[in-house]
């Protein structure tokens, strides 16, 4: 048995939030983001990018395991995905986890789906990804706030019986040492709410946050990206004994229309059909990525059904792998 993606639906908050017409919007790209209301969270378009999946005809009865990659929990325990199991019907013997992973984590998903089904645990994984960032993000901090768009993409992962891998090649890699560069530095263990002061920061381009806001130190993140993402696509093309030429789409983390352009120049990629499109969903995190293999699907033609996906960022993390796409369903 294989495991192959089968079919991935999404949803999006209806309020879409335009960004200035400035340089700052021309260089990353992004035009508009879909933006939750203050009384939606995150397990509200998890659920409708699942039911839209169980409404285009997935079974939620064979559904086996419910893997649930989030940073916008409900609540600190229990666990959402054991909220969801319930909301969705699914049956009590179906496994329900979260794990809490940013841009790379639809690939983390991805590797424990075929783990599961490859060593013959489950048949049938619905992954599923959703976060509300604007909920972390100070409305007067236009560093974060221009980037990054809210939403839930919802993945069929299914066993296969043939020899072919629908999913090979995974590369995960972690450094911790950069857990400051994205971060929400107030409300867990360490700084619980109640016994931390809400501190106010301005920083040297007028953008105001509070330690309670999400931060990012956009240029580091960016190195980061620069350093790990070349490497990472020659150990998955060693793993797999492919070269660039073998590769339908190369579909990165779709952070902002600028590091994606140089990160396909720092990787050698310019001649490679190569996805980059955020103009209208922003940098939608754990999202991004399944987003876009399903407009991919929807709207181009790639030479072949082979695509490289890699995810990075908050952590620091990074992963990716090859997705054999040619029995996905439109």
């Amino acid at each position: 048995m294989k495991a192959y993606i089968k079919k991935i639906t999404y949803s999006l908050p209806e309020y879409v939030e335009k960004n200035l017409e400035n340089r700052l919007t021309k260089k990353i790209g992004i035009y508009s983001r879909h933006v939750c209301k203050e009384n939606e969270i995150a397990s509200d378009f998890a659920i409708k990018a699942a039911e839209k999946l169980f409404h285009i005809g997935v079974d939620r009865n064979k559904i086996d395991m419910l893997l649930y990659c989030t940073q916008s929990p409900d609540y600190p325990l229990p666990t959402t995905a054991c909220i969801l199991q319930d909301r969705l019907k699914l049956p009590k013997s179906c496994g329900s986890l979260d794990y809490n992973l940013g841009c790379s984590g639809y690939i983390y998903g991805l590797s424990l789906a075929k783990g599961l089904i490859e060593s013959e645990q489950v048949r049938n994984v619905l992954l599923i990804t959703s976060e509300t960032y604007s909920k972390y993000i100070n409305k007067k901090d236009n560093s974060v706030k221009s980037l990054f768009g809210d939403g839930a993409t919802a993945t069929l992962v299914e066993a296969v019986d043939t020899d072919a891998n629908g999913l090979e090649g995974f590369v995960l890699g972690t450094d911790g040492s950069g857990y400051q560069d994205l971060i929400v530095p107030v409300g867990g263990m360490v700084h619980p709410y109640e016994f931390t002061d809400m501190v106010e920061e301005i920083d040297e381009y007028g953008n105001i946050r509070t330690n309670r806001n999400l931060y990012m130190n956009g240029s580091s993140i960016s190195e980061f990206a620069l350093e790990v993402v070349p490497d990472t696509i020659g150990e998955i093309l060693k793993k797999t004994n492919k070269t660039k030429d073998d590769i339908g789409y190369f579909i990165f983390h779709q952070a902002n229309k600028f590091m994606l352009n140089y990160l396909r120049m720092k990787c050698d990629l310019m001649q490679y059909p190569y996805w980059n499109d955020v103009k209208k969903y922003g940098n939608t995190v754990s999202s991004s990525i399944p987003l876009a293999i399903h407009d991919m699907i929807h709207v181009a033609t790639p030479k072949n059904s082979i695509i490289m996906a890699i995810g990075f960022g908050v952590g620091l993390s990074w992963g990716g792998c090859l997705i054999d796409t040619s029995m996905m369903e439109k």
